[in-house]
């Protein structure tokens, strides 16, 4: 709909006929259907007058038309999919050989293969992020997509999401101080502060929501809600999301870090390596009709990521950059946490996994069956 010779006239066409737009040979995908909104009812009554299931796809940029101002819902007739970037598994950096589907049907893992990542490559694949265009280039090059999108949420779409002027500068130094919490559950309170301190930037609750939230609409940042499992009471549990961006190269590009740079910084590689395993779990877990949490109670015991099924399964996940103190840290808490769901003679995980960056196999440890798996091994 928005090829720029033909625009004016898609859109006049949609005003005057748009049964036009919608013939073809389905399924009949309509990308930048935004621009033209008519194109929803139109849509919603053919499949209605005609029964169509699976008919139309209708695609559109991160700033959409609000469908709160559509004649119609549509509800009962559309379902939404988001749009994620590419896992590994998608970009040919995963072996693949480790499925989550078998997993959660009871299979015992004993060793598989995966794709042999060192923290070189996997720094780069943070800094490169999975943008579809980005795997076409070559060199230092790769990286600016990941640069240019920020740059366009900057000074443009963060004030066209909901039409409201905010200031180019104070976004970019929100997603920066965003960046520096990654993989915490920073409250707004700890953000003005890392504001105040590193960028010299003074803010009210009000403009950090504001901004938050306008990030929040444009699919930028995809905090992990709190995973309840009722093993106590429900004040013992933090209920603060943890923070992340959809994907790890929008906050190296905030950082302005660069491969180096997250190397000689491992602290700040393991938030971004952490923010890279949920991007992938939750890839894989909404492919199994799935979702991804985290758990968090104030006893102090954390769980990286909690994938849980519609059918009530779900499974316990650490997420470590590798080294055998690293792994029987996330094994440890991994053991806790399974000990404390026993001892309420709850449902137990269906299986319990430490994900790291690096390694050349995924195995399930002897003693307790956690399975150690590096990112580079996962599907869904």
């Amino acid at each position: 709909m928005d090829e720029p010779t033909k625009r004016e006239q898609n859109i006049k066409l949609a005003a005057i006929s748009p049964a036009k737009i919608l013939s073809g040979a389905y399924p009949r995908l309509i990308d930048e259907w935004q621009i033209a909104p008519q194109l929803w009812d139109a849509i919603r009554f053919k499949a209605d007058r005609e029964s169509i299931i699976g008919g139309y796809m209708i695609t559109g940029s991160a700033v959409p038309v609000d469908v709160d101002e559509l004649k119609h819902s549509g509800t009962g007739r559309f379902s939404w999919l988001k749009m994620r970037p590419m896992s590994l598994w998608e970009s040919g950096e995963s072996s693949g050989t480790v499925r989550l589907s078998e997993l959660f049907s009871g299979r015992k893992l004993v060793a598989e293969d995966a794709q042999s990542l060192d923290l070189d490559q996997m720094a780069e694949i943070i800094c490169r992020g999975g943008w579809p265009q980005s795997l076409l280039i070559s060199g230092r090059a790769r990286f600016e997509t990941a640069k240019n999108i920020l740059q366009a949420i900057v000074e443009r779409d963060i004030s066209r999401v909901d039409g409201t002027a905010r200031n180019s500068d104070r976004a970019l130094k929100l997603m920066r101080s965003y960046a520096r919490i990654q993989g915490t559950s920073a409250t707004a309170k700890v953000i003005k502060a890392d504001l105040a301190a590193n960028e010299m930037a003074e803010a009210d609750d009000d403009t950090v929501y504001s901004y938050l939230n306008a990030l929040r609409k444009l699919f930028i940042v995809e905090d992990s809600h709190a995973w309840c499992p009722n093993l106590r009471t429900k004040d013992a549990i933090r209920t603060t999301d943890t923070r992340y961006f959809v994907d790890p190269s929008i906050a190296t590009a905030a950082l302005g870090a660069g491969p180096g740079e997250l190397i000689n910084d491992l602290k700040t590689f393991g938030f971004l390596f952490e923010t890279l395993a949920v991007r992938d779990l939750r890839i894989y877990a909404e492919s199994l009709g799935g979702e991804v949490r985290h758990y968090h109670d104030k006893a102090g015991l954390e769980c990286d990521a909690v994938v849980h099924l519609p059918n009530g399964e779900y499974a316990l996940f650490e997420v470590k950059t590798g080294g055998q103190r690293l792994i029987d840290e996330g094994v440890q808490t991994l053991t806790e946490l399974s000990g404390l769901i026993a001892a309420k003679n709850l449902r137990g995980p269906a299986f319990t996994m430490v994900v790291t960056a690096v390694g050349d196999y995924a195995y399930a440890r002897k003693e307790d069956g956690v399975i150690v798996c590096p990112l580079s091994a996962l599907r869904p």
